[in-house]
């Protein structure tokens, strides 16, 4: 049965996932992804509600064992078996889909004057820390929608505007 999967595993994995769980619970769900739902729904005027964080369901959520969280190594089990009675299979089972931001279109648009002046050949080689032809190169084939760079990219803009506001002091 469900406990199965988890007869050889060692206490120390265990604990671990456990771990892992509470960190999501304490940090990733309140500082991302519950902020990411609330500015997208306040700003197209949308009230949410997350019913499956009601303190109810997640103290039963972390009385349940760890085995009807995570069967054969498929997460939300036991909330996969109630939604098959309910939900087609397709519809549980498609792949993530996430909400991210759109970095890529703002560095080419709303924040290109920004990244240009934080990316510039002088402010790069000011700083000290980037090869300034490599920079500019991930920055030219973004522009350009060669490679979407976004993430190096930001990295980078980052560090340049951390140490922008820093360097002086």
């Amino acid at each position: 049965m469900a406990d199965e999967v988890f007869e050889n595993r060692t206490p120390c994995v265990k604990g671990l996932l456990s771990r892992a769980m509470i960190m999501d619970f304490k940090n990733y769900l309140p500082e991302d992804i519950l902020v990411k739902v609330d500015r997208a729904s306040m700003g197209s005027s949308i009230e949410v509600r997350v019913p499956l964080l009601d303190h109810r369901v997640a103290e039963m959520s972390w009385r349940m064992p760890l085995s009807t969280k995570i069967n054969n190594n498929q997460g939300k089990w036991a909330l996969r078996q109630i939604l098959y009675k309910y939900v087609p299979q397709d519809l549980v089972e498609r792949p993530k889909m996430g909400f991210s931001i759109p970095l890529d279109d703002w560095l080419r648009n709303s924040l290109r004057d920004w990244s240009e002046d934080l990316l510039s050949e002088k402010k790069l080689r000011e700083g000290g820390f980037f090869n300034p032809n490599t920079v500019r190169k991930l920055w030219d084939d973004h522009l350009r929608k060669t490679h979407n760079n976004q993430h190096a990219l930001w990295t980078i803009l980052m560090f340049q505007a951390w140490q922008d506001k820093w360097k002086g002091s």
